[in-house]
C-alpha cells in the first residue's frame, strides 16, 4: 500500500475509505491483518455494493436467508418438545441421549458445511442444508423405536449445523455496509421458529401425548402426537427448501469469487445483482486487476495448482491467525460460541421436560400446561430478537456492548430460575431468560461473520459453529449424570454465561458502522 496514508495509532488504516456515492465503508480490520490486494479488492467490490444498495435481491435473499435462521432454532426446539413423550413412548431411562444424538450431527454439518463452502462455493451449501434437514425430519416420523429417532436426529441436524455458518457467509456478502444491521435482525427467525414450534406442539403433542403423571404404560397409539408433529415441522422445512430451490436464482458470492482469483466472474455477478435491483454499477474488472499490482494475491487465478491442494490443507484456518490481533480475535470469539453451547442447551434443551417434571412437583405437571408454558416462553422471544437489532447501532455501545451485556443478564436470570417456588415464578424466570438469551443471540450471529475476512468468513464461521457443537454434545451427558429435576445444571449453565460475557468485552473488533471485507 501507499506510504501516504496518516499514521495514527491504535486506529485502522483505511483503504478507500469512501464509496462510489460518497458512503463511508470503513473496515472492520486494520490494514495489514488480511491479505493486502484480497482487502484492497474488497473494498472496491464493498463500494460497488453499496453503490447497488438494499434492493429486490437481498431483500428476497433476506426472507431465504431466514429460513436458514429459522431452522437453526427450530429443529433444536423441536428435540427438546419431543424428548418427553419419545422417551416415554420408547422406555428410555436416559432420555438427553437423543439430544447427544442432535448434537454429534450438528457438530458433524458446521464442520462439514462451514469449511466446505470455503471450498465448493455456498450456493450448494445454501440449498442442501436444508433440504437435508426436511428429508430427515420427515422420515423420522416413522421411527420405531429410540435408536431410529437417535439416528435421524444425527441426519437432519447434519443439515441443520451447516445452515447458520453458510446463510450467515452468503447474506454479509451480498448486503450493503449501510445494512448490515440486517444481520441482527434475522434472528427475528430464530425467534419465530421457536414460537411456530411450540404453538404446533401445543395442539398436537397436547392431544395425543403420555403424560408423565399416567402410571400405565406408555402406547404408540397413545402417544401419536410427536409423529404428527414431526411431520408437520418436515414438511414446513420442505416448503423452506422448495423456496430456495426453485424460486429463488442465488448468485456465487463476488467476494468468494474474488477470493479464488475469479475476479471477471466476481464482477459478473455485481453487474447481475445491480440488473435485479433495477441499477447500474460502474465496476469493470480492471477496478479489481488495478490491485494485483501492488502483490501477488494468495489465491491468484495463475497459480491454479495451488488452489487445489489448498483445498486440502489449513491455509483458510491459518489465515484466521496471521497477525497477533486477528489471532486473539479468532480465539476469544470460538471460547464465547464454546461457552454458549454449553450453556444454552444445557437449560434450554430441556425447558419442557423441566417444566414438565418440575411442575409435577408443584402439583400442575399436566401435558397442557407444558406445551401452554413452553408457548408462552416462546412469545418473548420474538421482541427480544428485535431489541438486539436496536441496541447494536446504539452509540458507545455497539456489537460488543450489548453482547455483554445480554449475554451476562441471560446467566444472571438463569441464577434467579433457581428461586423459583411454583410453575408460575419459574415460567417468569423462563420468559426473562429467553427474551435475553435472544437479545444475545441476534447480537452473536451478526458480530461473529462481520470479524473475518470473506474469504475465510466460512472456515472462520465453521470454527466457531464447531466449538459451539463440541460443547453443545457435552450438555446431554451431563443431564444424564445430573438431576434435570435438581439446580446443578441451572448452576453450570448460569456461570458459563458471565464467563462469555466476560470474553467479550475482552474482544480486540467493534464492527459496528464498519463494512466487512
Amino acid at each position: 500500500m501507499t506510504d501516504s496514508k496518516p499514521d495514527v495509532k491504535d486506529e485502522p488504516d483505511f483503504i478507500d475509505n469512501n464509496s462510489l456515492d460518497g458512503t463511508k465503508t470503513t473496515p472492520v480490520f486494520e490494514q495489514g491483518t488480511v491479505d493486502p490486494v484480497y482487502q484492497a479488492k474488497a473494498h472496491v467490490l464493498n463500494n460497488a455494493t453499496q453503490q447497488i444498495g438494499m434492493g429486490k435481491y437481498q431483500w428476497e435473499l433476506f426472507v431465504l436467508v431466514g429460513f436458514g435462521w429459522a431452522a437453526d432454532n427450530m429443529w433444536p426446539i423441536i428435540t427438546s418438545l419431543i424428548l418427553q413423550p419419545v422417551a416415554l413412548e420408547f422406555n428410555q431411562s436416559k432420555p438427553p441421549l437423543l439430544s447427544l444424538a442432535q448434537n454429534i450431527g450438528l457438530l458433524a454439518g458446521a464442520i462439514f458445511w462451514g469449511f466446505g463452502c470455503d471450498i465448493f462455493g455456498r450456493r450448494l451449501a445454501f440449498n442442501a442444508t436444508i433440504g437435508i434437514t426436511a428429508v430427515f425430519g420427515l422420515i423420522a416420523a416413522g421411527s420405531p423405536n429410540f435408536a431410529a429417532i437417535g439416528c435421524f436426529a444425527a441426519l437432519w441436524s447434519f443439515g441443520v449445523g451447516g445452515n447458520l455458518p453458510v446463510d450467515s457467509a452468503v447474506f454479509l456478502e451480498f448486503l450493503p455496509g449501510s445494512h448490515q444491521y440486517l444481520l441482527t435482525i434475522l434472528s427475528i427467525f430464530w425467534a419465530l421458529a421457536q414460537l411456530l414450534a411450540t404453538l404446533v406442539a401445543w395442539p398436537l403433542l397436547g392431544y395425543r401425548t403420555c403424560s408423565a403423571e399416567q402410571t400405565t404404560p406408555c402406547t404408540r397409539s397413545q402417544n401419536f402426537g410427536w409423529r404428527y408433529f414431526m411431520i408437520a415441522m418436515g414438511g414446513f422445512s420442505m416448503i423452506c427448501f422448495i423456496l430456495r430451490f426453485v424460486f429463488f436464482t442465488l448468485y456465487e458470492s463476488p467476494k468468494y469469487l474474488m477470493g479464488k482469483g475469479k475476479d471477471r466472474e466476481a464482477v459478473a455477478v455485481v453487474h447481475t445483482v445491480a440488473l435485479k435491483n433495477g441499477k447500474t454499477s460502474a465496476l469493470s474488472v480492471a477496478d479489481l486487476e488495478i490491485h494485483n499490482a501492488e502483490g501477488q494475491q494468495a489465491t491468484d487465478a495463475a497459480a491454479a495448482l495451488k488452489r487445489k491442494l489448498e483445498k486440502v490443507n489449513l491455509e483458510h484456518v491459518r489465515a484466521l491467525f496471521r497477525t497477533r490481533r486477528l489471532a486473539y480475535s479468532t480465539t476469544l470469539i470460538i471460547f464465547v460460541w464454546a461457552f454458549i453451547g454449553l450453556a444454552y442447551p444445557l437449560y434450554n434443551a430441556f425447558i419442557p421436560y423441566t417444566l414438565s417434571s418440575r411442575g409435577a412437583s408443584f402439583g400442575d405437571g399436566s401435558v397442557y400446561l407444558t406445551y401452554r408454558n413452553s408457548l408462552i416462553i416462546a412469545v418473548l422471544g420474538i421482541p427480544g430478537a428485535l431489541l438486539g437489532g436496536v441496541l447494536v447501532e446504539v452509540p458507545k455501545l455497539g456489537r460488543k456492548g450489548a453482547l455483554a451485556f445480554a449475554t451476562i443478564l441471560t446467566g444472571v436470570f438463569l441464577f434467579g430460575s433457581t428461586t423459583a417456588r411454583n410453575s408460575n415464578s419459574l415460567l417468569g424466570w423462563n420468559c426473562a431468560f429467553n427474551f435475553m438469551s435472544n437479545v444475545m443471540y441476534a447480537v452473536l450471529y451478526a458480530y461473529t461473520p462481520e470479524i473475518f475476512p470473506t474469504k475465510d468468513r466460512g472456515t472462520g464461521n465453521a470454527l466457531t459453529a464447531s466449538a459451539n457443537r463440541i460443547f453443545g454434545i457435552m450438555a446431554p451427558i451431563i443431564a444424564i449424570y445430573a438431576n434435570l429435576e435438581t439446580a446443578a445444571p441451572v448452576y453450570v449453565s448460569g456461570a458459563l454465561f458471565l464467563a462469555a460475557g466476560v470474553l467479550v468485552c475482552l474482544l480486540p473488533f467493534e464492527s459496528r458502522g464498519k463494512a466487512s471485507l
